[in-house]
């Protein structure tokens, strides 16, 4: 399959991608932030809430004192997200071309997962990325399927028998183009294609719409169209007395970058933890803000 008789489909994914300058108090891309100034303000962090030692989101980030993490099953998605590898403390987050992403001081960690060298890997990407992983470790292969631009759906279960897609006009369909088989070589050419002509818009039509109150591991905040965002939230904590809830959110961005989890700009005694009930009708986070009501989950 070429990319040229995808032509409409790329050009709607394209303008389904990460936006950017939505939020008026961002900070360009081309700022750069010393590491150095940002160790400086994560020292004496309450708590000790970050332990540069981790190596996994669970074990680098505890929650603040009186809250406790949400029991999860050892087989779920939100204990996939609590467990994800993250690169050395300090890490820089990288671009698709090699490049530094500059912002530096909106992140506290980089996640310690490839994410290939074309400019493929964005917002919605890594959501779908996440949740993909997730279900092929777990060997559920007929639960991995996403929508493109177009309404299509792509199954994995097809793409496992050989089959790749076709576009004819207005029209997408399946096509026998190999023989089966699934490694993870066939995995992430999958992803690729996903990538290439799903994003924000597509993905946020999929999805169905929770309210704040109701929020879990692996719910994401989504805004679909040209431009959006989406982030993911990747852990939650409670505080037993009150029954607070307080959340940690991972994002990538564009150009295509590695995963990062972020900052809490409005309550840096909090950050990287945000809680829902400073959260209103809005939730700022570094790079976008989002209304409350766009928190949305997976049907499945």
């Amino acid at each position: 399959m070429k990319h040229t008789s995808l032509t409409t489909l790329l050009i709607a994914a394209l303008l389904s991608s990460c936006g950017q300058n939505v939020n008026s108090k961002e900070q360009n891309d081309s700022t750069a932030v010393s590491f150095e100034t940002v160790v400086a303000n994560e020292t004496g962090k309450p708590d000790d809430m970050i332990i540069p030692s981790g190596t996994t989101l669970s074990t680098r980030f505890l929650p603040p004192k009186k809250f406790e993490r949400i029991e999860v099953s050892s087989t779920s998605f939100a204990n996939y997200l609590r467990n994800l590898p993250l690169k050395p403390h300090g890490s820089e987050v990288m671009k698709y071309d090699g490049n530094i992403k500059a912002n530096r001081n909106i992140y506290d960690a980089v996640v310690d997962m490839e994410i290939g060298n074309k400019n493929l890997h964005q917002c919605a990407d890594a959501v779908m990325r996440f949740r993909a992983e997730y279900l092929w470790e777990q060997q559920r292969y007929d639960d991995i399927h996403f929508n493109l631009t177009n309404g299509f759906r792509v199954d994995y279960s097809e793409w496992m028998k050989g089959k790749r897609i076709a576009v004819e006009g207005n029209k997408t369909y399946w096509v026998n183009r190999t023989s089966a088989s699934n490694n993870y070589v066939d995995f992430w050419s999958y992803m690729e294609l996903i990538f290439n002509y799903a994003g924000t818009l597509s993905l946020s039509k999929e999805l169905i719409a929770v309210n704040i109150s109701d929020i879990n591991i692996g719910d994401v905040f989504i805004k679909g169209g040209s431009p959006g965002h989406a982030v993911l939230v990747v852990d939650m904590a409670v505080e037993s007395g009150t029954g607070e809830k307080i959340f940690l959110l991972a994002q990538s961005y564009m150009p295509a970058q590695e995963t990062q989890i972020l900052k809490n700009p409005n309550n840096s005694e909090l950050s990287p933890w945000y809680a829902v009930e400073e959260i209103d009708d809005r939730l700022e986070t570094p790079e976008w803000t989002f209304s409350s009501n766009q928190l949305k989950r997976f049907k499945d």
